[in-house]
């Protein structure tokens, strides 16, 4: 029980996300050291009016076009980016061979004594139909619904920041043209003219920005973070279906591999010295 709760807190555990991090870091750090390298400063592009133009028109835009229900979701949803699980494909392994060597020791049932312990719901849910007795082929279709259905879920979410990268600089835009029209009252200055063009065409910059330095990245790692997790389920589905079946555990453990970067890797190893033997090896005429 030890092992399976140390397992437990492992995947419920989050840790920063290395690369989020370090790419805004090393985005905003090119951009903004280009500008100052240039002999520009950051109080050039430091406008509180256009960022409010950008960020409110943007959000509202979103608002307008995504129901509430996917915005709250996208809301939660963005702590992921910046944060991932760290949930190793192996460690499910593990835990799955660990139900299938019980269950051909003590039967499929005894396995209902180890449900409160299993930490992901989709996996607790699959092994609890099994214990229950539900036919193969009905768990599989009930599971690979709830698959299907996050699958869903997930390209909604993303879809609300493709969204709010499309929306920006346009918006960005519309905040040139405003600062350009007050621009324009004041022609008789023209050193406050340059001064106010701009000052003006920092909306642009921030639209543009936004849109391709966070909102449609955002979008991108949104949908690798649901794909992974999508691995992992069908991982779980596949293995509780082998342990309904009654297959060995060892034949599990090989099924599944596959799923795990180590079972990646040990494969391509296996398939490089087979594919130079075939091509040393003498055509036969």
């Amino acid at each position: 029980m030890a092992s399976k709760s140390d397992a437990s807190s492992k995947k419920s555990s989050m840790r920063p996300d290395i690369a989020t991090l370090g790419g805004l870091l090393l985005a905003a750090g090119g951009i903004l050291g280009g500008l100052v390298i240039e002999g520009g400063k950051l109080t050039d592009i430091a406008q509180v009016t256009a960022l409010m133009i950008v960020l409110g028109g943007t959000i509202g835009a979103v608002m307008v076009t995504t129901p509430l229900k996917t915005l709250i979701k996208a809301a939660k949803c963005l702590g992921s980016v910046f944060f991932e699980h760290a949930q190793s494909p192996q460690d499910v392994i593990e835990e799955v061979i660990s139900y299938a060597t019980k269950a051909r020791k003590n039967s499929i049932i005894s396995l209902e004594s180890d449900l409160p312990n299993i930490a992901d719901p989709f996996l607790q849910k699959a092994i609890s139909l099994s214990v229950d007795g539900t036919d193969l082929q009905e768990l599989r279709k009930m599971m690979e619904l709830d698959i299907a259905l996050e699958h869903r879920n997930g390209e909604s979410v993303a879809k609300v920041y493709e969204s709010a990268g499309g929306y920006a600089p346009t918006i960005g835009i519309i905040g040139a043209v405003l600062g350009l029209i007050q621009v324009m009252k004041h022609l008789e200055n023209i050193e406050e003219v340059g001064r106010g063009i701009a000052v003006a065409f920092v909306a642009t910059v921030y639209g543009v920005a936004s849109a391709n330095l966070f909102f449609l990245p955002v979008a991108n790692k949104i949908k690798a973070r649901f794909h992974h997790s999508l691995e992992m389920k069908e991982l779980m589905l596949e293995g509780v279906c082998s342990i309904v079946e009654g297959l060995n555990p060892k034949l599990i453990r090989i099924k599944l591999d596959p799923f795990s970067d180590e079972g990646a890797e040990s494969a391509k190893k296996v398939k490089a010295p087979q594919a130079k033997a075939a091509q040393t090896a003498p055509a036969r005429g």
